[in-house]
């Protein structure tokens, strides 16, 4: 029985600004799910939020980009927006929906998803990570370290299963093109590419050695969906781990440096990415610092296991106050780049309306 696993998430709407999810949506969204369930949709599910994100995670056969799992995702936004976020004037209620009706599935529409397609093993650990005020790209650092570098991931050295490298797809989020990159023979190539994480995201990574899928990214960009900032894309992650994959403790080592992002404050800003656990997944600092959460289960005939809350550990600590020392850092630039994002990356927030009442007051001067 082959399983699929679909990591759908929206911001509808959060408790006193963009910083968490009301208990009502998620309550509403469980009991939606467990609807689902009982009917044979899905086969199991689990409800979280990361931030002012409300997760919906699920198992099913129907494959990816199915249009009842799609549209069970996109009705439980609509229904929870119109029923709470509304009534309850919760701040950006509807924020991520972007379309008016549903029209087959999601992509393109707003809501973030990740899914993928696989025969279970004889034990089958899915690990799924949710971050909050940062872009896609936010997971390209993340995926190279995971399964590109051999000082994170023992494995791609020691493991024969990995030992031949993976290969990565990589989506030109502008110009709507991919292409397949193999490491370890193309890795120049590849961080070529991904280095520039507003633009090429790592959609998928597969094991070279047999083409099994091993993580899938979402790839939302949602101001080039809206063609203006409506909210940061807050990614969403899934990866399998263990068994001729990396090990879940090679995952997670990965996190252990909080890498510079983009998002933050208006979407506006860099900052470090900060692991965390699900009862700190509610960004206030400046509306954060980034921030993501991390879940672990074990699957059996499409049922979850768990989840261990992955970043509730004293050993991700030290991060934690790296993190916070980073964000200062870089708090203290205020308006100056490198914290605010290049004139690319402003182009699609709200200071262009700022910059449009200076236009006519520039004159000519003589090249220095």
């Amino acid at each position: 029985m082959r399983i699929t696993t679909s990591l759908i998430k929206a911001d509808i709407g959060g408790v006193a600004g963009h910083v968490v999810v009301h208990p009502k949506l998620e309550e509403l969204a469980r009991k939606k799910l467990q609807e689902a369930k009982e009917t044979g949709l899905i086969i199991d599910f689990y409800v979280y939020h990361a931030g002012d994100d409300l997760q919906l995670f699920m198992t099913h056969t129907r494959g990816e980009n199915n249009p009842e799992i799609h549209k069970l995702a996109w009705d439980i936004f609509v229904e929870a927006t119109e029923k709470i976020s509304k009534p309850l004037k919760l701040y950006g209620a509807g924020q991520d929906l972007l379309k008016e009706a549903f029209s087959g599935n999601v992509r393109g529409m707003g809501p973030g998803v990740a899914e993928m397609e696989f025969e279970e093993r004889k034990s089958e650990p899915v690990l799924v990570f949710s971050a909050d005020k940062t872009e896609p790209g936010a997971w390209n650092f993340i995926l190279y370290k995971v399964y590109a570098d051999p000082f994170n991931t023992a494995g791609l050295v020691i493991d024969p299963s990995m030992h031949a490298g993976f290969i990565f797809e990589v989506y030109d989020v502008y110009e709507h093109k991919g292409v397949k990159i193999s490491t370890p023979e193309e890795t120049y190539d590849l961080l070529a590419l991904i280095g520039t994480t507003g633009r090429y995201i790592v959609k998928r990574v597969y094991r070279k050695s047999d083409g099994e899928i091993a993580a899938v990214s979402s790839a939302t960009r949602l101001n080039l969906i809206a063609g203006r900032y409506v909210g940061k894309d807050d990614p969403v992650l899934i990866v399998r781990a263990q068994h001729g994959f990396p090990a879940t403790g090679e995952v997670l080592e990965a996190f252990a440096f909080p890498h510079l992002v983009a998002g933050w404050m208006r979407g506006s800003h860099t900052g470090p990415l900060m692991p965390v656990p699900l009862k700190d997944a509610k960004c206030t600092r400046f509306d954060g610092p980034p921030r993501v959460v991390g879940l672990g289960f074990s699957l059996h005939d499409g049922h979850l296991e768990g989840p261990v809350d992955l970043f509730d550990d004293p050993a991700f600590d030290e991060t934690r106050r790296q993190a916070q020392i980073i964000a200062d850092y870089m708090r203290r630039h205020g308006p100056f780049m490198p914290h605010r994002l290049g004139p690319e990356e402003m182009e699609y927030t709200t200071l262009p309306v700022v910059l449009e009442k200076l236009k006519n007051r520039f004159v000519p001067v003589e090249a220095e």
